[in-house]
């Protein structure tokens, strides 16, 4: 992973701000991260971004650096993009702001068939997956202060991918959408695996994503597992990396037996793949 350096000098002080951009560029449905070394009278406070606060966390690996996350949006366009960081030196309240660059990842797009009553829903129906949808927003918009993870990040289940994430989505030749996710092929009743520590937040069958278990990693970060045949936790759980939380199926709205793996940060759907990688390679690494 590239890692750009930016060193922010401040007039009339020979104090300056080190911080890491992982990806000074960056594209819609992905996720951008900043670092932030500890520095003697410094406290960090959160970034803006769009109007949009996020959190600036201690690593929860290494005492001498902070980090944020910032998801971009499926349906942003390409732009550029102010940060402003807040921060106290010595009491005092100060901001300084950067640029990171948009662009369009160019997703394709693909056609579905599946259960036509998953496209055109009974009122009953309707109501039912507004109810849940409200219920797991509320989950992904809460954000853990204390952080579960205490290594890298593992994918689920070791399978060919058959769907990536962010594919334009067409149900039955009429439901829009796009793919919040990574499919993994996977017959019924394949192990699954935590793919970090965390707690469980929510164990149930749901309308669209059938058997869901969503796990909160701490730190506005959730892991995503749907369309499951059975559970192994319950909700209030507390479970370790490569625990095996339950079984594959084909629950939901699905055209056969799989895996939906999804990440949130901050309440965005974002690249499951991308957002593995950027976090291991710079973040959830054991200092030497």
């Amino acid at each position: 992973m590239r890692l750009f350096f930016l060193i922010l000098f401040f007039a009339g002080s020979i104090f300056a701000l080190d911080i890491k951009i992982a990806n000074a560029t960056v594209s819609n449905g992905k996720t951008a991260l900043l670092e932030f070394k500890k520095e003697k009278n410094i406290s960090y406070e959160d970034i803006i971004v769009d109007k949009k606060r996020y959190k600036i966390f201690k690593n929860p690996l290494n005492d001498e650096m902070f980090y944020a996350l910032i998801p971009i949006n499926y349906y942003e366009k390409p732009s550029d993009k102010k940060v402003e960081i807040y921060y106290k030196q010595e009491s005092e309240q100060k901001s300084k702001s950067l640029l990171f660059r948009v662009e369009d990842a160019n997703y394709e797009k693909e056609t579905l068939s599946v259960d036509n009553s998953k496209v055109v829903l009974s009122k009953k129906d309707k109501q039912r997956a507004s109810k849940e949808y409200a219920e797991a927003m509320k989950i992904y918009e809460s954000v853990t202060d204390k952080s579960y993870m205490e290594s890298d990040f593992i994918v689920p289940m070791e399978s060919k991918i058959t769907s990536g994430f962010g594919k334009a989505r067409v149900y039955n030749g009429l439901l829009k959408s796009y793919h919040g996710g990574t499919d993994f092929r996977a017959i019924t009743g394949t192990p699954l695996m935590a793919s970090n520590s965390g707690k469980i937040v929510l164990a149930k069958d749901r309308f669209y994503s059938g058997g869901s278990v969503i796990i909160d990693h701490g730190h506005g970060i959730y892991s995503c597992y749907f369309h499951m045949s059975k559970f192994n936790v319950g909700e209030g759980a507390v479970v370790k990396k490569g625990d095996i939380i339950g079984l594959s199926g084909s629950s939901g709205r699905v055209t056969g037996p799989h895996l939906h793996f999804g990440i949130r940060v901050a309440a965005q759907q974002v690249d499951p793949l991308q957002f593995i990688k950027l976090i291991n390679e710079n973040i959830l690494q054991k200092r030497q």
